[in-house]
């Protein structure tokens, strides 16, 4: 039986799931496959590659970088996340990104985009961390509104989590029975429809079904939660969540609440451990 794993995004609140991821590779622990979105796309990339404590310590260390992450950065290239700065500069030359570990490791790792011309969730395998796979990356974790369009191929795409915020289904219908699901919203946690349509109308307008999209991400996301809810109760899913809201926001700067968020996860990875190994050897 084939156990998965499925990453929920959220910006700054993945590095809860970075906390966790660390302490498994701590532990030797691995999967059959896995699915990042957005976010738990970018942190999944260390999971894969097997690199212990990565993705704290750059978003630490570069936390007040405008280049990293500013409304300057969204002023000066139309990202909020530069670009460059994200997928070339800091895994090329300032926080080594290890290609030659993520293509070596037989884990199945998947990322989800957004088309934003179809408003449909597209899917990749990510096999050898190079330069289409980061530009995949970087289309997952594309947030509407403060991103550019990432062409990819004949398509533009934008965050996966718009289409497909838990992708739970997906990794089902890779025959994966069985799936640890890491949220980082706490189990519960109901979304509200966003009040950004009025300015997507505005910003998206070539790409209306992007705007459909986003005006009924609250509907999708909460069926997601409530599926996963119902294979948890059914035994077929483990689910990790922060037990109270991390209350983090994407352009904190402060190391110290950016490693409360990771230790977080630490916490969090430590109290289920016995658990996890109880639901991974049934």
């Amino acid at each position: 039986m084939k156990t998965g794993l499925v990453l929920e995004g959220g910006g700054m609140r993945g590095l809860f799931t970075a906390g966790i991821l660390d302490v498994w590779m701590e532990r030797g622990l691995t999967f059959a496959g896995a699915v990042g979105v957005s976010a738990g796309a970018c942190f999944g990339c260390n999971y894969k590659s097997g690199q212990i404590g990565r993705g704290i310590r750059y978003n630490v260390k570069y936390a007040g970088d405008w280049h990293y992450k500013s409304y300057r950065s969204l002023f000066v290239t139309g990202d909020i996340f530069g670009a460059d700065f994200c997928y070339r500069k800091l895994p090329k030359e300032l926080d080594i990104f290890d290609e030659e570990a993520f293509a070596s490791n037989p884990m199945e790792f998947y990322a989800v985009a957004t088309d934003a011309a179809k408003g449909i969730p597209v899917y990749k395998l990510l096999k050898d961390g190079g330069e289409a796979d980061m530009q995949f990356v970087r289309a997952s974790a594309s947030l509407p509104i403060v991103s550019r369009v990432v062409p990819y191929g004949r398509r533009g795409l934008l965050d996966g989590g718009i289409t497909d915020s838990i992708p739970l289904k997906f990794m089902e219908g890779r025959g994966y029975e069985r799936n640890v699901v890491i949220l980082t919203q706490p189990e519960g946690y109901v979304k509200e429809k966003t009040g950004l349509v009025p300015l997507a109308k505005v910003v998206l307008r070539k790409y209306p079904k992007m705007i459909e999209c986003l005006a009924n991400r609250h509907v999708m996301y909460n069926n997601q939660t409530a599926y996963v809810k119902k294979r948890k109760e059914e035994g077929a899913v483990f689910v990790i969540a922060p037990e109270e809201a991390l209350n983090i926001n994407n352009m904190e700067k402060n190391g110290d609440e950016l490693t409360r968020v990771y230790q977080a996860g630490r916490d969090a990875a430590e109290k289920t451990w016995d658990a996890l190994q109880e639901f991974l050897a049934g």
